[in-house]
């Protein structure tokens, strides 16, 4: 079915109010699901909300907890989530390090005790419509191997890039360093299909393109082999430094993916280049990289965060598909 963008947003925000949210606190919260939906990004939109009101509902987030800082020096500053709302406190910590970068040229937020912060590229659009070079990332509860292993014992902690352009087409990578995401994993599941290329390991200990034998499993595919592995394990080395908060291995022995470690770092162009000098650099790589042959001729080579962006624009126009059952599953969510 299709679900425009206001009504999906409604149900959202209706059913975060009913859970204890503020007005304010309710929209904000709803918006990165519905915007997460309208950009195609379904498996941290709509299907991940009803997962999500599972937490509020056995009281592992409480939405009236506000993050604190704890301290700060120049461009640098350390919070701590305080077990919230994953998507407000990141929102919160991306926003102070564009503050940050304004006023110093970078800014970098440490936030702690934190909770999933659903899409991370929500993060990376929000600097680069500040004007904002963007970098952030997240740990994760361990669910996938170090290269050579056999049990979990790193995150695929999802990185984000982005760059911004005056026309608001940004330049924005989103990648968990598995090389597909759970959510993509249990939607590709979902629509009863298989994913494109092998994202990890079979009950038999073979690499396999079957989303429901890696779910049987839990062993993904780090993305580039040992080298997603291992930038896994600096990412969360440097986020748990940062915030002096959980590590991968301490938020396994929670009972839910909760009390993450992110970081948060904004840049400021402006301080180096006016916005059309940034814009004629972006765009002389992107239009390269247009430019390129396309192993399928009735396909085009597109750059991160383009696909997002074309689908933003259908599915404003057209509305935004939602699979049957996970409208039901959203829909038992409404208290009535």
């Amino acid at each position: 079915m299709l679900i425009k963008y206001d009504d999906l947003l409604k149900v959202f925000e209706e059913i975060l109010l009913s859970r204890g949210f503020s007005k304010e606190n309710a929209n904000s919260a709803a918006s990165v699901f519905a915007n997460n939906s309208l950009d195609g990004i379904y498996s941290h939109g709509v299907n991940r909300f009803p997962r999500v009101v599972s937490y509020l509902d056995k009281g592992e987030i409480d939405p009236k907890v506000v993050p604190s800082k704890e301290f700060g020096f120049n461009g640098f500053e350390r919070w701590n989530g305080h077990r919230g709302f994953g998507p407000l406190n990141a929102k919160l910590s991306m926003d102070r390090a564009c503050d940050l970068a304004s006023q110093y040229g970078i800014g970098c937020v440490g936030l702690g005790n934190s909770n999933h912060w659903m899409r991370g590229g929500s993060y990376g659009w929000q600097a680069a419509n500040r004007g904002m070079i963007g970098i952030c990332w997240s740990n994760t509860t361990a669910n996938m191997p170090a290269w050579g292993g056999l049990e979990p014992k790193i995150g695929n902690n999802p990185l984000v890039m982005a760059v911004p352009r005056s026309n608001g087409q940004h330049v924005v990578l989103d990648c968990a360093v598995s090389q597909y995401s759970y959510g993509k994993i249990e939607m590709t599941r979902m629509e009863g299909k298989k994913l494109p290329f092998p994202g990890g390991f079979d009950t038999k200990g073979n690499l396999t393109d079957d989303p429901a034998e890696i779910e049987k499993t839990g062993r993904v595919l780090p993305m580039g082999y040992w080298k997603g592995s291992g930038l896994s394990i600096l990412l969360d080395l440097i986020a748990t430094i940062l915030t002096n908060a959980n590590p991968v291995n301490k938020i396994k022995t929670f009972n839910d993916e909760v009390g993450l470690s992110q970081v948060f770092i904004a840049i400021d162009p402006s301080k180096v280049n006016n916005s059309s000098l940034t814009d004629e650099i972006v765009n002389n790589i992107i239009d390269d990289i247009h430019s390129s042959t396309p192993v399928n001729p009735k396909s085009k080579v597109l750059y991160p965060g383009e696909n997002e962006y074309l689908t933003r624009l259908e599915n404003t126009k057209n509305g935004i598909p939602v699979l049957d059952e996970v409208w039901q599953k959203i829909q038992s969510c409404v208290r009535r």
